[in-house]
C-alpha cells in the first residue's frame, strides 16, 4: 500500500479588514448627506442662524419694501443680534449705523430735531433707520442685492467709483468684483445668511 499523506484543509484567506471597512464609511458618509440635504431639523438652522426683534424686522422691511431675510441677514452679520454692540469704527446698534448716518436718516425721516446718538442703541429705532438706509440704496442700485450690501458696507460712492473702473464693472451696471476684501467677503457672508434666512422666514 502507498503511503497515505493527510492533507489540513485550507483556510479561506479573510479579506482584510481595511478593504471591509472602506465601504461601510462610504455607506455612513451618503447616509449623512441624504439626511442633511432632507431631513436637516429646521431648529439646527435657527441656531446656526438665530432670529430676534423678529417684528421689528417683518415690520419695516414691509415698510421700506425690502425682503425681511435681507435685513436679518446683515443685522446677524453686522451684530449677531446683539443691540448695545459698538464697533472699533464707532458704528452702533443692531444695524451697527454709524452716528453721523444715524443723523443723516434722521433728517431725511423729519426727525433731525429729537435725534441723539443714544437712540441707535434702541432696536426699534436702529432696525427703522437701517430699513430706511438699506432701502435707499436698494433703490439708488437698482435692486441689486450685490452692489446694495457692497454699499452698506463700503459706502454708496465707493461702489460707484468701482462701478467706471473697467477691472470691476465691464458695463458700469454689474459690479463683478469686489476689491477691498473685508467687504468682498461681507457680501459674501450676508449672502449666504440670506439663503438660510429666507428658509426660517417661509417655515
Amino acid at each position: 500500500m502507498r503511503n497515505q499523506v493527510a492533507y489540513a484543509p485550507r483556510k479561506r484567506r479573510r479579506a482584510p479588514k481595511g478593504r471591509l471597512m472602506l465601504p461601510l464609511i462610504a455607506l455612513i458618509l451618503l447616509l449623512s448627506v441624504a439626511y442633511y440635504a432632507f431631513f436637516f431639523p429646521k431648529n439646527v438652522r435657527q441656531i446656526a442662524y438665530p432670529l430676534a426683534y423678529r417684528d421689528e424686522i417683518e415690520k419695516y422691511a414691509a415698510q421700506y419694501d425690502l425682503d425681511p431675510a435681507h435685513v436679518a441677514a446683515v443685522i446677524y452679520c453686522e451684530s449677531s443680534f446683539r443691540p448695545g454692540v459698538v464697533s472699533s469704527a464707532g458704528a452702533r446698534g443692531l444695524m451697527q449705523i454709524m452716528p453721523e448716518t444715524g443723523a443723516w436718516i434722521a433728517k431725511k425721516l423729519n426727525e433731525a430735531g429729537g435725534y441723539e446718538d443714544s437712540l441707535l442703541f434702541e432696536p426699534d429705532i436702529n432696525i427703522r433707520y437701517g430699513c430706511w438706509y438699506l432701502s435707499y440704496l436698494d433703490a439708488r442700485f437698482d435692486g441689486d442685492l450685490t452692489k446694495a450690501t457692497a454699499a452698506y458696507h463700503a459706502g454708496g460712492a465707493r461702489v460707484d467709483e468701482w462701478l467706471t473702473d473697467k477691472k470691476y464693472s465691464e458695463d458700469g451696471v454689474t459690479l463683478a468684483y469686489i476689491p477691498f476684501d473685508s467687504t468682498r467677503e461681507y457680501v459674501s457672508r450676508v449672502k449666504s445668511a440670506y439663503e438660510h434666512y429666507k428658509e426660517i422666514f417661509a417655515s
